[in-house]
């Protein structure tokens, strides 16, 4: 296996450094101009944030395309960091249970306790007790 040589770890370091500045001037000018224009509060769960506390609110996207930021902010919503979270969670289960991420055949049931067997006619004979 050949080795790697220095120069070329280098330039990837220095290549990931850079991508990472970029996103974050990126984020920071919609952040920016998000906290500008929209109220300081969690569309969520409506708590308000001031002071050092507004670090805790960030930008979510609705419809997920970090690269779509309008100057008017539509595509923007102030969440805080527990319902951003959240909101992302919703969407990968959502994904999840739609079958799209695993491709999984149903298993049918092995139980053989059926909780509910017989209660139609239980029901029945109580009405014919009346």
């Amino acid at each position: 296996m050949p080795k790697k040589s220095r120069n070329s770890d280098e330039k990837m370091k220095r290549f990931y450094e850079d991508i990472r500045r970029e996103r974050r001037e990126r984020q920071k000018g919609y952040r920016d101009r998000a906290l500008s224009i929209l109220p300081h509060v969690c569309a969520r769960c409506s708590r308000e944030f001031e002071g050092k506390k507004l670090l805790e609110l960030t930008v979510h996207h609705k419809d997920h395309n970090h690269d779509n930021n309008p100057p008017d902010g539509s595509n923007w919503e102030l969440l805080c960091m527990y319902c951003h979270e959240d909101e992302h969670a919703r969407d990968f289960n959502a994904e999840w249970y739609d079958g799209s991420l695993v491709d999984v055949e149903p298993v049918a049931s092995s139980s053989v306790f059926k909780p509910f067997a017989g209660l139609d006619d239980l029901l029945k004979r109580k009405k014919g007790e009346r």
